[in-house]
């Protein structure tokens, strides 16, 4: 993995030398901003009104993958800025073949660029990974991010500049003032840690879309003129093979993205937590590494031993199941935990790795967590999008929550605006804001006229889940590995799988009652009964309750040193919810962010506003 930045300017003429100069500083200024994405190796270039800059993880091809890269075919000159991993490489070397490219690297950086000189923009679709790269050619940008959105990619525009980053961070860098509005607001309370498709949060920053390119050109008057492209999509229509020869298609594609995956010429590693997801990946790997050990990582917390307590959304600990994974397929296994004060520590720079407000603990602990894992491995292989995809959360399965018309794993916008002004919240209009996100998304969802009102409705609930929900657990994954140079790959958001899969009846994915039945069907080959029919148990976090007594004392603390933040905040609610019991079974995100977590959540968005000076 890496980080990429750019812009495509034409208000400054770069003939001059002092502009020139001006502009290489600014592009060093953006390089910088993203190092901690590529702390291996970094170079820029400047042509025209053009500038790249990346920042290199060495992952493959070592000695020869380094960018930006440039390559020559049929007289046409092309430069390529890269970040992830093209899984198919073998495949788009043999499409190559015919055409004879001087290739002179074994990295895959050069086979998309080669790909885009021979067949065009109509290759992006073919491509299998997880990827954001920009190429340049004749004074023209284009810029790309892969089907799922696995990988970030955000940009500024207007007449006479296109800025864009892996992270918001590279655009600040390049001179774009981080400024936010009603919406930003709206996109921080109503609807965080997700955020609509397409948004940066910040006002004027965008991100691409997932599946989506988009070229950037001058009209006659030097204008900046961006085209946005879709070359991938969802789609809907009837699932035609019975129930083994499902099991078995999927069988193939997991096995098949799990080894695909493996591709390093560096160690790997996986995240082990003892959950179906996991456990399976960890399973196939180790089993294709033969008899070399795989390294193996789990996460927990200091006390939750003693203090755990168990609920509908997380009935068991992690550490039992772990044991018996790590005995079964014989991984060397790491427990790794953390405390109080590291994932406190962590819970401001989690918001500088995401640049704006995030999943509070449930992101600081990660991002602490993969800090370790980096001193020691540079890829590893998680079980992130499976119940995403599977349809495995409690959404997919209760029709309290199946019937509900709004985001059914954040209802309850009691619960996010109770410790705002109320003056503040009726200005935002949040209700309506978040309406109209949900509506839109759901228009967008590919219908099957066939469905019946039930299926409807799960196909609506899975669509919304890989949009949003899937996309915020993606974001976190990203930011808290790349933040110190780990890469994180996440088998499961193949396309391929979900194309298939999302079209699969749900008799199939919840077969006789089983909950994701088809990922259980494919563990069997791979895992224990104890592992296969574990109910589900989200990321673990901390039951201490010494840490919320930290957390109120921090936000109190905050509140009366951050004006912005106190002229938001209503004092008399936050200490009343201080002093409160937390009901940790009633999370107002997902399954995890509950009572201590909102309390974290406005500690973040305090620093936010003093960090961006917002």
């Amino acid at each position: 993995m890496c980080g990429i930045a750019g812009f495509f300017q034409t208000k400054y003429d770069i003939s001059d030398s002092q502009i020139y100069a001006l502009l290489y500083e600014k592009l060093t200024y953006m390089k910088h901003s993203i190092r901690h994405r590529g702390p291996d190796d970094d170079d820029v270039y400047m042509d025209g009104f053009v500038g790249f800059a990346h920042t290199r993880l060495s992952i493959r091809d070592i000695a020869g993958g380094h960018q930006p890269m440039t390559c020559i075919y049929n007289n046409r000159k092309a430069t390529i800025i890269y970040n992830g991993e093209i899984y198919n490489t073998d495949e788009l070397k043999l499409r190559l073949a015919p055409y004879n490219p001087e290739l002179k690297t074994t990295s895959d950086t050069e086979i998309i660029l080669y790909c885009y000189l021979i067949f065009g923009t109509s290759i992006f679709k073919e491509l299998n990974g997880i990827f954001a790269f920009a190429i340049y050619e004749n004074n023209k940008i284009i810029i790309v991010r892969d089907h799922i959105g696995v990988k970030p990619l955000f940009y500024y525009e207007d007449h006479n500049q296109f800025v864009f980053s892996s992270e918001q961070k590279g655009i600040f860098a390049y001179g774009i003032k981080p400024e936010i509005d009603r919406n930003s607001w709206c996109e921080i309370i109503g609807l965080g840690p997700a955020h609509t498709p397409g948004s940066g949060v910040f006002q004027g920053i965008h991100e691409v879309l997932p599946g989506h390119f988009m070229t950037v050109t001058t009209d006659s008057r030097k204008n900046i003129s961006v085209n946005d492209h879709c070359y991938w999509k969802l789609k809907s229509h009837r699932h035609t093979e019975d129930y083994a020869s499902t099991v078995c298609h999927c069988n193939y594609l997991i096995t098949d993205s799990i080894r695909r995956q493996m591709v390093s010429d560096i160690p790997i590693c996986t995240f082990l937590s003892g959950g179906l997801d996991s456990s399976l990946v960890s399973a196939i790997v180790q089993k294709e590494l033969g008899e070399k050990a795989l390294n193996t990582y789990s996460f927990d917390f200091v006390g939750n031993a003693q203090n755990f307590k168990a609920s509908a959304f997380q009935s068991t600990q992690d550490r039992p199941f772990v044991d018996i994974m790590t005995n079964y397929i014989g991984s060397n296994h790491t427990y790794l935990e953390c405390n109080n004060q590291n994932q406190i520590d962590c819970l401001f720079k989690a918001v500088i790795s995401r640049d704006m407000p995030c999943m509070a603990d449930v992101e600081s602990s990660m991002l602490y967590f993969c800090s370790l894992v980096a001193k020691e491995c540079k890829v590893t292989l998680t079980g992130e999008c499976a119940d995403e995809i599977f349809g495995g959360y409690p959404w997919f399965h209760r029709e309290d929550m199946l019937y509900r018309d709004t985001f059914p794993w954040s209802y309850d916008m009691k619960a996010r605006t109770l410790l705002f002004k109320k003056e503040f919240i009726h200005e935002l209009n949040i209700n309506e804001y978040v309406e109209n996100a949900y509506k839109a998304s759901v228009n967008e969802c590919p219908v099957f006229e066939e469905d019946n009102l039930l299926e409807q409705n799960r196909r609506k609930i899975s669509w919304l889940n890989i949009r949003w929900f899937m996309m915020t657990l993606l974001n976190r994954m990203d930011r808290c590995s790349m933040y110190s140079g780990l890469e994180a790959r996440v088998p499961y958001a193949d396309y391929r799988i979900l194309e298939y899969v999302f079209n699969v009846p749900w008799e199939y994915k919840c077969y006789h009652g089983q909950t994701k039945s088809l990922l259980v069907e494919c563990g069997k080959e791979y895992l224990p009964p104890e592992i296969l029919y574990r109910k589900k148990s989200p990321y673990p976090k901390t039951y201490d309750p010494t840490y919320e007594q930290i957390l109120g004392k921090m936000v109190l603390e905050e509140l009366n040193s951050n004006d912005v933040l106190a002229n938001i905040i209503d004092r008399e609610s936050l200490e009343k919810f201080i002093e409160s019991p937390k009901d940790y079974g009633k999370p107002w995100y997902g399954q995890l962010m509950a009572g201590p977590q909102m309390l974290a959540y406005i500690l973040q968005i305090g620093f936010w506003l003093k960090n961006y000076n917002l």
